[in-house]
């Protein structure tokens, strides 16, 4: 990877959908030249995919929760993960150092939504120790851009 690699890695972070013709004018090089970088960085894993954000206010899902969750076996903690990964308002998994436990943020319409996947999503699962709840009044910035270095060596 070179800088021009991070260049276009850039410009695809702002706006994924930019044509190519444009990442190729925006950085001076043919536009055959940018898609073949393109398609290599995709085919080494540094590009994993595209994703379109969506509104959440217009399909009813405009709650944001951070459940903290414990574990009776730390030995089945990656399966925990994985099944809490399958519930389709989960939106991201962690598992955090200090507390020992998962910590997951989900998008859902109300507290009744939350409610519910608490009682039966979550606290149905026979790992599960204890939950704590943290929702989100305000969101800021939400962003799953990574910051870039200058340059790569």
């Amino acid at each position: 990877m070179d800088g021009t690699d991070l260049q276009i890695l850039k410009i695809l972070q702002k706006k994924a959908r930019v044509p190519n013709v444009e990442v190729a004018r925006t950085i001076g090089m043919a536009p055959s030249a940018v898609l073949e970088r393109i398609k290599k960085l995709e085919a080494r894993g540094v590009i994993e995919g595209y994703e379109v954000r969506l509104n959440p206010d217009m399909f009813n899902c405009s709650m944001i929760a951070f459940i903290q969750i414990k574990v009776t076996a730390q030995a089945r903690l990656i399966e925990t993960g994985e099944l809490l990964s399958k519930i389709d308002q989960i939106q991201e998994v962690h598992y955090l150092a200090g507390e020992d436990c998962l910590m997951v943020k989900l998008r859902v319409a109300d507290n009744i939504e939350l409610e519910t996947i608490l009682r039966t999503q979550i606290a149905t699962l026979d790992v599960v120790k204890d939950t704590k709840t943290f929702i989100a009044l305000s969101t800021y910035k939400e962003s799953a851009k990574i910051m870039l270095p200058e340059t790569f060596e």
